[in-house]
């Protein structure tokens, strides 16, 4: 069991600066030899692991999909495994696992569990976990405020989405999958690879981040009302049965390209990345990560 961990904690996620004292000690009391290096901005947080890498068996990340997102391509060349606390407001990729928003329990599956080795997305040369979108979701996200994911949490999205639903307006795309070509009218392109996005939505029913897929969905809605029917399909990944839902799948190795007239802004995990035109791929057993162990047995 490699025991030498490097600890990052978003001290700036929902409930990362509550938590950090509790993270440590409990840490501490399960023998690991921890390497503390405060970081002030996300931003820092790649150089931070880069100097670190070669000094540890492993990184603890504390904090929420935006803040795995942001180390993901730093850990990536070392093939160091990777331990998740919890601390955001959607922990969608913990959901997806199965690890435990509860920190101590959290903290014990890096010691009791065992690595599974998941799939990533990758969209012009940033890796991502959970789904990497483009229209609706992008002004989710320029809209969310770190204000209200601390008081609303996983609400928080779906009150903001309300807000700026009524400003979207459809754009024209063209998607490739393989030999096939697609021209589309939508508000929303996702392409997922894990299993839970946005709080709890599923990217597809039967999505897993082992899979080696990637699953895509297109909001091709024409009407205002066309909404209110993804409330209660979006969570069971049932959308693909609305018909104007439209749900393709890149499988053995198949590349999505996503062209548009102008370059739209990407979001992968909740954060603005990349821009089109892009090409999306998977990479299958891409990074070993800390799982509990009845996972692996169920």
């Amino acid at each position: 069991m490699p025991k030498k961990a490097l600890l990052l904690i978003n001290r700036y996620s929902r409930s990362g600066d509550r938590h950090f004292n509790k993270a440590v000690a409990t840490l501490n009391q399960l023998d690991f030899e921890l390497v503390l290096v405060p970081y002030p901005s996300a931003e820092e947080l790649p150089g931070v692991i880069e100097k670190q890498a070669d000094k540890v068996d492993l990184v603890i990340i504390g904090g929420g999909d935006g803040t795995l997102n942001q180390a993901v391509d730093s850990i990536i060349p070392h093939n160091l495994p990777l331990g998740i606390l919890p601390l955001g407001t959607a922990n969608d990729l913990a959901r997806t696992l199965g690890i435990p928003t509860e920190i101590e329990s959290a903290c014990r599956v890096i010691t009791d569990g065992i690595i599974e080795y998941v799939d990533l997305g990758w969209v012009n040369g940033k890796y991502f976990f959970n789904v990497a979108s483009l229209g609706l979701s992008v002004k989710i996200t320029e809209s969310l405020c770190h204000k209200a994911k601390s008081r609303w949490g996983s609400l928080a999205y779906a009150m903001t989405a309300l807000k700026v639903i009524s400003q979207s307006r459809p754009f024209r795309a063209e998607i490739k999958i393989g030999k096939e070509s697609i021209s589309v009218k939508t508000v929303q392109i996702a392409v997922g690879n894990g299993c839970y996005y946005g709080g709890g939505m599923a990217v597809a029913k039967d999505a897993k981040i082992t899979d080696q897929r990637l699953d895509l969905y297109s909001l091709e809605i024409q009407h205002w009302w066309q909404l209110f029917p993804l409330v209660w399909t979006l969570p069971q990944g049932e959308h693909g049965a609305l018909p104007w839902v439209r749900s393709l799948q890149g499988v053995d190795g198949q590349e999505i390209t996503i062209h548009t007239s102008k370059p739209y802004k990407i979001n992968t995990d909740g954060e603005l990345t990349v821009a089109t035109p892009a090409t999306f791929k998977v990479i299958p057993q891409a990074l070993g990560v800390f799982v509990p162990r009845e996972r692996m047995s169920s």
